[in-house]
């Protein structure tokens, strides 16, 4: 059973867009939010201590980036990447930066958090991880990777809460859960045949569908034909087969992408026992 959590978040400067930063009741870490433009500036103490950071980037196509990195002195981490991109070193321009600290951190333990960190943020796919290396085979006592890895828990909690769903997968799979399997939701039409489920972010379709080869452009949004042709690009979606869970605006956005023509998603997408998403919606509702 989940329990609450309380995060404090303080806006520094009294505005959102400036620094914040936040921290959970009981941790003993702690986040700093700081737009780009402030870094060289900003003389706060917490920023100068060892640690691992985000770099949140937007790509030309709009899509999502971020670099994730370790330092024992971040600010000046920070401050050199600037000076890269400046002497083109670095061809990513980042907007935003997210800092965790905490206390007794050392140059083992952010080595091992940012390694534990990267795996992560490729396994979930919503940002391309601009990381090249780290250090995966940093020597550990025991003791201190169970409070490490109690620490990512915490860093996901308030990286989450920031706006930043880069440690987040779209699905939470958790085989201890029964109800996962009753709110599969199914297409079976002709060659096309998918899986889905309800999420709070809008409509997930699960790795391994198969889509219909025929699009009719007239029919669907223009926006269904370019997913077709971006994540075809990616290989998000290789000879017709989804290769990783995929998030739609609603069901009927995944329905069309899967069919290739328009349809009503809560009406075609069922459950195992023939109920229509529309059905078991109406019934929530009653």
């Amino acid at each position: 059973m989940p329990y609450g959590k309380t995060i404090e978040l303080f806006l520094v400067n009294g505005t959102a867009d400036s620094i914040i930063t936040a921290e959970l009741s009981n941790w003993n870490g702690k986040a700093i939010k700081i737009p780009r433009i402030e870094v060289q500036s900003c003389t706060r103490d917490d920023i100068t201590q060892a640690g691992v950071y985000f770099l949140f980037c937007k790509e030309d196509d709009d899509s999502d980036s971020v670099y994730i990195g370790e330092s024992e002195n971040v600010k000046e981490r920070l401050v050199q990447h600037l000076r890269d991109y400046q002497a083109d070193k670095e061809k990513y321009y980042w907007t935003t930066a997210v800092i965790f600290t905490g206390r007794d951190l050392n140059k083992t333990l952010i080595r091992y958090l940012e390694n534990r960190l990267v795996e992560t943020a490729k396994s979930c796919k919503r940002y391309k991880i601009l990381t090249k290396n780290t250090y995966s085979n940093t020597v550990m006592k025991e003791s201190d990777r169970a409070v490490m890895e109690e620490f990512i828990d915490d860093i996901k909690v308030v990286i989450n809460a920031l706006g930043y769903k880069v440690l987040e997968p779209l699905l939470q799979h958790s085989p201890s859960n029964p109800s996962d399997d009753e709110e599969l939701l199914y297409i079976s039409t002709g060659a096309a045949k998918a899986t889905g489920k309800t999420t709070t972010e809008g409509f997930v379709v699960l790795q391994g569908a198969v889509v219909n080869e025929k699009l009719n452009a007239k029919s669907v949004n223009t926006g269904i034909v370019k997913l077709r042709e971006k994540w075809t690009e990616e290989e998000k979606l290789k000879d017709l087969v989804t290769t990783e869970d995929l998030l739609f605006s609603s069901s009927s956005a995944a329905a069309d992408f899967v069919l290739g023509y328009s349809v009503s998603g809560p009406k075609t997408w069922k459950d195992k026992n023939g109920r229509s998403l529309k059905e078991i919606e109406a019934e929530k509702n009653e």
